[in-house]
């Protein structure tokens, strides 16, 4: 017998939510085989079986809390794959079939197994949180559920004739005043985001300046050395390059823009490793860009790809993810003009980027043209960021980005 524990997560991790079962009682698992995807603050942790056997027991369900240490299933020694099994039956023991009929009671279990829905985990896990059983949701023509399918599914129409999910049965279908409700558990994950942006509303002093940028001479920098840009480096050419670059530069001029505040001190990081905020279907995560001083614009473009790509498949470490000392975030690429970022605490600077527009611009007291804008704006903190700071910071960003050819002497 083998007992399969939480492990250990993150220094600041103490437990986590069982998000799915990748196996269950009488399942074969190889060692080192993952059988349990677990939900931490930050990250999921698939954990794996310390020895090869047959799944005994679950000691939790999926959707609750476990600690670090604590036993979560039990497998036993021996044991193998079905298939294998089934072949050594039927060469070796024609005669028992014959005469004991109890390997026909089993076939319903079996049976069972095999009904159950194939779908991908965050499929599971979306149907979940939306109350959906899977067994309710039209497959595709390979018979798998997909996330899509089950967003189809969860808007369909109110009168559409469906079975009621089990967390429908549990939660009220209609509030005191007869009006339709839906209930949905909010995720770890969401549950976590909740709590730190209302900490940091309560904690620090955050204040918002805003400017905005003449996007005209980065767009046609872009245009003109895009295609040899993706040739060289097989990556491409996009704006938050040029921000990270230009924010790196502000920071040194600016260095209380890149501290944190502990306890009665002040910590001045003399590095700088950006967050990239990447929205998710779990929520915003922010990964971390280090050493941007160090890095060029490939490297820079080239890991915030790789990064993006690991959160949207739900495979970030908690090593990405932790150590930034300011943060990016662009509420433009779904269309906001305009927005309040909230600090990533413990840091005390965020810069909020935003769509780029055609506004009519003054270029002398005769002259109106239309360029493509941007409005930035920096939430700072401000028991540490005097207002003269952060209108300098955000000054300092609007210039470099307006005149590319100094930040590349910058970078």
């Amino acid at each position: 017998m083998a007992e399969i524990k939480v492990p250990e997560l993150a220094e600041s991790i103490t437990e986590g939510t069982i998000a799915q079962w990748l196996k269950q009682p009488g399942d074969y698992v190889e060692k080192g085989e993952y059988i349990v995807e677990l939900e931490t603050d930050k990250v999921n942790v698939e954990v794996i079986s310390e020895e090869a056997g047959t799944i005994q027991e679950l000691k939790a369900d999926e959707g609750d809390t476990v600690e670090v240490g604590q036993v979560i299933a039990i497998v036993g020694a021996g044991g193998a794959p079905s298939s294998t099994t089934e072949e050594k039956d039927e060469s070796s023991a024609p005669k028992q079939e014959e005469k004991d009929e109890k390997p026909t009671q089993a076939a319903p279990a079996k049976e069972d197994k095999k009904n159950r829905p194939i779908a991908s985990p965050a499929a599971r896990k979306l149907a979940r949180e939306k109350g959906i059983d899977l067994s309710d949701v039209p497959t595709d023509p390979l018979g798998r559920v997909r996330k899509q399918d089950i967003e189809a599914y969860s808007h369909k129409p109110a009168d559409a004739p469906s079975k009621p999910s089990s967390e429908e049965k549990k939660a009220p279908a209609k509030k005191d005043d007869g009006k339709p409700v839906v209930r949905e558990k909010m995720s770890r994950r969401r549950q976590t985001i909740a709590k730190r942006l209302v900490e940091v509303q309560q904690t620090a002093a955050m204040l918002t300046t805003f400017n905005e940028i003449d996007m005209s001479k980065v767009m046609e920098l872009r245009k003109r050395k895009k295609d040899k840009f993706f040739d060289d480096h097989d990556v491409r050419l996009g704006f938050m390059s040029f921000f990270t670059k230009a924010v790196v530069a502000a920071l040194k001029k600016f260095p209380y823009v890149n501290a944190e505040i502990d306890g009665d001190e002040i910590v001045l990081k003399k590095f700088y490793d950006v967050g990239v905020a990447v929205s998710t279907d779990d929520g915003l995560v922010v990964p971390v860009v280090r050493d941007c001083e160090r890095k060029n614009f490939a490297e820079i473009e080239g890991e915030i790809v790789e990064l993006a790509t690991k959160a949207r498949n739900n495979k970030l470490s908690l090593g990405d993810l932790q150590g930034g000392s300011f943060t990016i975030t662009n509420g433009g690429v779904f269309g906001s003009l305009l927005s309040t970022p909230i600090l990533n605490g413990p840091q005390v600077g965020i810069l909020g980027m935003h769509k780029i527009q055609l506004r009519p611009v003054a270029i002398d007291k005769d002259t109106m043209e239309n360029r493509p804008m941007m409005y930035i704006a920096l939430s700072y903190d401000h028991r540490i960021i005097d207002g003269k700071e952060a209108v300098g910071f955000l000054a300092m960003v609007k210039d470099l980005l307006e005149n590319p050819e100094d930040l590349l002497l910058e970078g």
